[in-house]
Parts: structure tokens; C-alpha cells; sequence
């Protein structure tokens, strides 16, 4: 460690992120949310205590998620977010500034991608440097992107679901389209209100989603009770949902995830979509344990899916091998910027 600071990775996703530091693996996984005293513009909360308070809070706090879709929608919150993170993961050994990976969309623009530099440098980073999502997940997948075979990875997070086919460590096609697990809440709460004549927020979507969720209908679905309000009366009403009823409201999102990885497929060269179909797409980040998706995906496309091991984690992996790859001078992957 030395005079230099610990090195430290960062999975800053749409909805949740997760902090790996070196030597000691991941230290913190929080929601991606900033609670704000707007009349002062002062940071009361972050992480879970601040998620917490969404659809709850009075008229002068907010809380919002600093990014949409996997990109920085506010600076000066991210730059918050990013300080309380590196704070509360380095603990005594802050006053080093830490070499920082972050996590960045495989479709990030050149301006997107100075605004993550620049929150990071002003969170105290010393030096950063910024990987795709999907270069990250594979390798916290433990794909051989290293090699001249063609690796497949399907990361669905929170805010973007982003496709990729990897060789020789780097992006040989992907496709990233803004629909992934906030989409399937939202699908569950339009679905509620249109059929069942109930508004629900979006922790209660979230709760359906994972407690019984389904990608296909299943023989003996699950039932839960939900709460919400009744859209014609405006009072409170509880109603009983099942598997097969999130499936249906999850049916046209979840095209949209197929079609963007049959593009990918298509434009894949020969040799490597042979490699790809012998040995599948590996599926990462948290939607992907939405239950029978990765069957759903296999039966659309022809080609087995395979969920990674821990896949909510495989980014923040990744950016740990990652680093310790660069500092051995094993690999190069990106440029990197210092401060």
C-alpha cells in the first residue's frame, strides 16, 4: 500500500453500487441514492438510509438517484455519493487519495465519461481509471476474455442491460439499450394500474419483482399480497398477484432485452458466435436473477444461458482483477487519467 493508497473499484450503478477494495474484497454495496436539503443544499443521507426515504419525504428533501441509465445525471451528487463511498471504505487510511476503477456503460460519449472523471477526482481520487461494464463483468464472470475465443456477457443492472461479445480483451460488438430491472418496475406498476385498478410504488414493485417474479409462466405460480391504493376511489386496498401475472406485465420489456441480444448475435463474426453457441452467454448484475430468465433467453435464442456465480457482484469483481491485472502490467485494458 505505501505511500500511495489503497486502490479501489467502484460498480457505480443505476440503482445500486458496490465498493471493492484491495486486500479485502467488497466492503459495501448501498443504493445509488443521495438524500438532499434542497433550501441548503446539503446532503442528509445516502446509500440505504437515503433509499429509504423515496416517495416519503417532505417538500425540501429529495431524494434522487444521482445517475439514469448508467450515466451521471447530476454531478455535484454523484461527487457526494462517490465521497461518502470512498469514506466510509477506507476508514483511516482515506487521507492516501486512492487509485480509483470505476464501472462506466460500454456506451458511454467522451462527455459522459469526463463526468465520472471529474465527480471522481472530486471525491479525492488520485488517479482513475474508467472500464466498460462488460470487460468488467466478464472477468468478475471469470470468462477467458483474454483469449482469441468469443465470450458472451449479458449485465443487467438496474438502469441499463448491456450485451457484449468479448475477445482479446476487448469489445468486439455490443448493444446497450436502457431497459433492465427499473424498466421491469416500472412495467409491474403500469400493469397494476391499468389491470388491477391499483397504484403501487416502486419499492413494492421491486418486492413483487423478486419475491415472486417470473420471466415465463410456470405451472404453480407464487402468490403475494400487495398494498397499495385504489385508482378509482383513492383509497387504500390490498389484492392477492401471482407469478404469472408478473410474467405477462414483464412480457414486453424483456423483448426488448432479446431482440437488442439477437442483434448483438447477428453482427457477431462466424468463428466467434460458433464459440458463443457451443458455450453460451453468461448472464450478470442483479436482474439477472429474475427467476426462469435465463431459461426465457435460451429458448428465444437458440443459445444456453448461464447465470454467473454472485451476479450482483461480477462488476465490482471485475474491477479488482482488473486492477491487480494493470499493477502487475499483465494486461492493459484502458487509458486511465490522474489527477
Amino acid at each position: 500500500m505505501g505511500i500511495f493508497g489503497k486502490k479501489v473499484g467502484i460498480d457505480l450503478g443505476t440503482a445500486n453500487s458496490i465498493v471493492f477494495v484491495e486486500g479485502e474484497g467488497i466492503v459495501l454495496m448501498e443504493p445509488t441514492v443521495v438524500a438532499i436539503d434542497v433550501n441548503k443544499f446539503t446532503v442528509i443521507a445516502v446509500g440505504q438510509q437515503a433509499k429509504e426515504m423515496i416517495g416519503k419525504t417532505p417538500d425540501n428533501i429529495v431524494a434522487k438517484r444521482p445517475l439514469r441509465s448508467g450515466v451521471i445525471a447530476d454531478s455535484r451528487v454523484t461527487e457526494a455519493l462517490l465521497k461518502y463511498f470512498l469514506n466510509k471504505a477506507l476508514g483511516a487510511s482515506k487521507f492516501f487519495k486512492p487509485e480509483v476503477m470505476i464501472s462506466v456503460p460500454a456506451g458511454i460519449t467522451s462527455v459522459e465519461e469526463r463526468a465520472v472523471l471529474k465527480a471522481a477526482l472530486g471525491a479525492g481520487a488520485r488517479k482513475v481509471n474508467l472500464l466498460p461494464e462488460p470487460v468488467l463483468a466478464s472477468l468478475g464472470a471469470g470468462l477467458p476474455i483474454e483469449t482469441s475465443s468469443g465470450n458472451m456477457i449479458v449485465n443487467l443492472g438496474g438502469g441499463t442491460a448491456e450485451i457484449a461479445v468479448i475477445s482479446l480483451d476487448g469489445i468486439v460488438e455490443f448493444n446497450s439499450l436502457r431497459v433492465a430491472g427499473d424498466a421491469l418496475n416500472e412495467a409491474i406498476i403500469a400493469h397494476m394500474r391499468r389491470k388491477r385498478g391499483i397504484l403501487i410504488g416502486e419499492q413494492s414493485a421491486e418486492a413483487i419483482k423478486m419475491k415472486i417474479g417470473s420471466a415465463v409462466k410456470v405451472e404453480n405460480p407464487k402468490q403475494m399480497e400487495i398494498k397499495g391504493r385504489d385508482v378509482a376511489g383513492g383509497m387504500p386496498k390490498s389484492i392477492k398477484v401471482d407469478s404469472n401475472e408478473v410474467a405477462e406485465a414483464l412480457k414486453l420489456p424483456l423483448a426488448k432485452i432479446i431482440s437488442a441480444i439477437k442483434e448483438v448475435l447477428e453482427k457477431t463474426p462466424p468463428e466467434l458466435a460458433a464459440d458463443i453457441i457451443d458455450r453460451g452467454m453468461v448472464m450478470s448484475g442483479g436482474t439477472s436473477l429474475l427467476k426462469n430468465l435465463d431459461k426465457l433467453f435460451a429458448r428465444a435464442t437458440g443459445v444456453p444461458a448461464h447465470v454467473a456465480d454472485e451476479p450482483l457482484f461480477c462488476v465490482a469483481k471485475g474491477t479488482g482483477i482488473a486492477l491487480e491485472l494493470i499493477a502487475s502490467g499483465e494486461r492493459t485494458f484502458t487509458k486511465e487519467i490522474s489527477n
